[in-house]
């Protein structure tokens, strides 16, 4: 089981609205309102429920930045991540500890990786006598009718990236993609074909072409995010 702490002191707020993509303001339970940092760019639907308990990362008075950062919603009674930069790393010790069990057996993991001309891959997997694995790492949070689902928002740049994976299955070489559901209350994973119809059917053609598809589930509390293990998913 992989797990990545959150830096701590983490303190307990009450979400009020998410703004400016990046910005969404907390009530403390002293009644003080304060600003956080928000790492997630896609919509967040599904998590944005005023009053919901929030996890905050304090960092302290001597930052000049947003001095808060926000980590987790609880909907319902499940803590959901939503620190986007947090999945690469649960992945990468996911992988060391042999979690995934096709992608096990590699002596090297690095990250922010190019691939392409102008694309970067999450991580790169590499052993000798094992053919190099392209690894794309996309974050989950939203949840319908107890199934796990991606995007929450149109998105180009992940067309674009499903696009060069298969490129690189294409050519002779390996590439995967691992979603990460970082929540505890879903039971199997499926795209969002509603919500972005073009990026469900690049992801089939990229399954199809033999781009490997993992759906690792998460699950969160004060202390932060551990693996449970895969989930089953339907295209």
């Amino acid at each position: 089981m992989a797990f990545i702490a959150f830096p701590q002191p983490i303190i307990e707020a009450k979400f009020i609205r998410r703004y400016k993509r990046f910005l969404a303001d907390f009530e403390l339970f002293d009644g003080s309102i304060v600003t956080a940092h928000c790492t997630n760019t896609g919509s967040m639907r599904g998590c944005l429920e005023p009053g919901a308990l929030s996890l905050l990362w304090d960092r302290g008075q001597s930052m000049r930045a947003t001095r808060y950062s926000w980590k987790a919603i609880r909907i319902g009674r499940t803590f959901v991540g939503i620190d986007t930069q947090l999945p690469n790393r649960l992945v990468a010790e996911a992988v060391s500890g042999g979690e995934i069990a096709p992608l096990a057996g590699y002596a090297t993991i690095r990250r922010e990786v190019r691939m392409g001309a102008d694309s970067r891959v999450d991580l790169l997997l590499q052993s000798v006598g094992l053919p190099d694995c392209f690894v794309e790492v996309k974050n989950v949070t939203l949840l319908e009718g107890g199934v796990a689902r991606f995007p929450d928002a149109v998105t180009a740049r992940g067309r674009k990236h499903l696009e060069e994976l298969s490129r690189v299955v294409a050519s002779g070489g390996r590439a995967a993609i691992v979603f990460v559901v970082q929540r505890a209350d879903a039971c199997r994973f499926e795209p969002a074909a509603e919500i972005d119809p073009e990026y469900t059917s690049a992801l089939r053609r990229a399954f199809e072409c033999g781009v490997e598809i993992f759906v690792l589930s998460a699950s969160v509390d004060r202390d932060g995010v551990r693996t449970e293990g895969l989930l089953d998913f339907s295209l």
